[in-house]
């Protein structure tokens, strides 16, 4: 390959060693970045899981069932001998299904034994106002990866995947009591009850407008939407009552809710529950089965092997317990020096943001004072919490029972501990990850951020590293975080995490001016594996140049700031290599953008890109100056 110079391309000049010997495990989409991260943090919890559960040592209780639940998962012989039996028997339950009024008899029934519904009831934040919580409600999931792929001009792809599908859940039908002929009429029925929820299920890109999806409505008008459904005998079945106000997330969805559950379509609704419900649920029986059952999935992504026994039964009790297991992994490996030190970087983020508000062009005086209390109000979760939340005392199984059954009982005093919640306050105070997940985020209905102890390691983080280094790693990311507060979902919520109009007219349309570019920068850039939508990823994106500007900022005032080491290691974090069904399945299911755009287009709105590396017209990396945004 010819020499790459940084002018032209910074990703591919900082990484191109390192993408010329990443090898993607066979049993993963992807390497690098984050992945490099979390794996090893696997490998590290796996050993512990593996000390503890031999010298049968644990710190605590929840320590204990997570190592219990991971020795039963590794127990292929016993999952054998179980077989598919455990399925089958929760699944009977579908039998008793004649017509629409068993559907809503049997709701509870069905969500609890984790069989797919044709609505999905939650209990979540009021998004007008955070100290209480909504019932919410959902549509069901379509088959393939997203909605989008129903689409016009999506045909070709629909029908290589849907064939794969096909041919996975026959596969696995065999393995039931049924016939060969309803066997294949199961398969047949669940793909036309799939067609009917894709034709007015959202999309990943209408999902990612998530303050769309507050549509709170009486319940007595809800019930005329969902006139085939007891809506009523189904809440009262879940809360003891029947609430006054429900979440309409889908609309178009609940408005032809006739459409998708009827008379006429019960049978195919079964079939669909019965078919989709034992895909669901191989993970959990025998090796043989979480094989078959994850074909689908892996091909997708281009996958070639399952991930390994060990990898499994760590992941599935590490997810179980993720809060014990979270903390557990930052009291050990992450220490209070790089606690403070971190700390020390959020809050000299958050002040340098406030010091930009005062003069960013878009925001009147009314306005700015109002994103200057939003950020002032902003709580920052840094490492792990201190404590585990009271739901972890009673996640209690019986070592006897199947695998199957024991993740199917752990789900459910989950399930009814979030029904109970409904009309109990908020606890803002719980983190949304745990300690040991290599991630971060921001909550707009608690506005708050959350960087777990795993991700603030290098390249991202580390006290070796150069403060410049640093900044152009885990700064960049905090402020990425951070901004997401005026990102085009952000922006609507208040100091409070309340969807609220706190915006003067003329301010909100300089914003959206700002958002519309974003939009434009990235939108219709030609990769290998397809076409980006820039007004799919404009949040994301609008996050990593706010991340950008704000530690640049920082840089100026840095003493023996380095700005070749700050661009470098925004680069390096992300590197990365995905198989190609992996990146262009991203593209239609993911708000992130390419990681290589991620890393490429941000510095070109910043002069310091310009002047650090001298970069002029003739270059690639080169935007003009007209051309170039900063929002905040």
């Amino acid at each position: 390959m010819e020499n790459i110079r940084i002018q032209d391309d910074l990703y591919t000049y900082v990484n191109q060693k390192t993408l010329d010997e990443l090898v993607i495990p066979d049993d993963k989409p992807v390497a690098g970045g984050f992945t490099e991260l979390a794996d090893s943090v696997e490998k590290i919890m796996m050993g512990e899981f593996e000390t503890m559960t031999k010298e049968k040592s644990f710190p605590n209780e929840h320590l204990e069932r997570a190592c219990e639940l991971y020795a039963i998962a590794m127990d292929a012989e016993r999952k054998a001998k179980d077989g598919i039996a455990p399925a089958l028997k929760n699944l009977s339950v579908l039998g008793e299904i004649k017509s629409v009024e068993d559907v809503s008899r049997l709701y509870k029934t069905l969500s609890l034994k984790g069989i797919p519904t044709p609505i999905n009831i939650g209990v979540e934040t009021d998004m007008k106002n955070t100290k209480q919580r909504l019932v919410y409600i959902q549509g069901a999931s379509v088959i393939l990866p997203d909605a989008s792929y129903y689409k016009p001009g999506m045909e070709a792809q629909k029908e290589q995947i849907i064939g794969i599908w096909a041919n996975v859940a026959k596969a696995v039908m065999a393995k039931t009591d049924l016939s060969s002929e309803d066997q294949e009429k199961y398969v047949n029925d669940a793909l036309a009850f799939d067609e009917i929820i894709a034709g007015l299920a959202k999309t990943q890109e209408e999902w990612s407008k998530y303050v769309e999806m507050y549509n709170p409505m009486d319940t007595d008008k809800t019930c005329e939407m969902l006139s085939t459904l007891d809506f009523k005998l189904v809440l009262n079945d879940l809360f003891g009552h029947i609430p006054t106000t429900i979440v309409v997330t889908e609309p178009r969805y609940f408005g032809d809710f006739a459409k998708i559950l009827n008379a006429d379509t019960v049978e195919l609704y079964k079939h669909w529950a019965y078919v989709t419900g034992l895909l669901s649920s191989c993970s959990y029986l025998s090796e043989e089965l979480r094989d078959m059952g994850g074909m689908y999935h892996r091909a997708i992504m281009g996958v070639a092997k399952m991930q390994s026994i060990e990898k499994f039964a760590y992941n599935l009790a590490a997810s179980m317990y993720s809060e014990p297991v979270g903390i557990y992994y930052g009291e050990k490996y992450f220490g209070e020096e790089a606690k403070k030190d971190i700390t020390e970087i959020v809050y000299q983020i958050i002040d340098t943001y406030k010091e930009r508000i005062k003069t960013n062009e878009i925001l009147g005086e009314e306005t700015r004072e109002k994103a200057i209390l939003k950020l002032s109000k902003m709580g920052v979760k840094m490492g792990y919490p201190d404590k585990v939340r009271p739901v972890y005392e009673k996640l209690v199984f019986n070592k006897e029972d199947s695998l199957y059954d024991i993740v199917l009982s752990l789900k459910a005093i989950r399930e009814l501990e979030l029904y109970s919640k409904l009309d109990k306050p908020t606890e803002p105070e719980n983190w949304a990850m745990p300690g040991h997940m290599v991630n971060a985020c921001y909550d707009p209905f608690v506005n708050d951020i959350t960087f777990p102890a795993a991700i603030l390691q290098a390249p991202f983080y580390s006290l070796k590293q150069s403060r410049s280094e640093n900044l152009g790693g885990i700064g960049a990311v905090i402020g990425h975080e951070i901004s997401h507060a005026f990102d085009s979902n952000g922006a609507k919520c208040d100091e409070n995490g309340n969807i609220n109009d706190w915006w003067t007219e003329d301010d909100f349309k300089r914003f959206e001016g700002k958002v519309n570019q974003m939009i434009e920068q990235f939108d219709g850039i030609e990769l290998p594996w397809g076409k980006v939508n820039g007004a799919f990823i404009v949040s994301e994106n609008m996050a990593d140049n706010g991340g950008m500007g704000v530690t640049l900022d920082i840089m100026s005032r840095t003493d023996g700031a380095s700005y070749e080491e700050y661009f470098h290691n925004w680069a390096k974090i992300w590197c990365q290599k995905s198989r190609p069904e992996y990146a262009q399945m991203l593209l239609q299911v993911d708000v992130h953008g390419p990681a290589m755009l991620r890393a490429n287009i941000p510095p070109r709105n910043f002069s310091e890109w310009y002047t650090a590396f001298g970069v002029t017209e003739s270059d690639k990396m080169y935007i003009a100056p007209e051309k170039r945004i900063v929002i905040w």
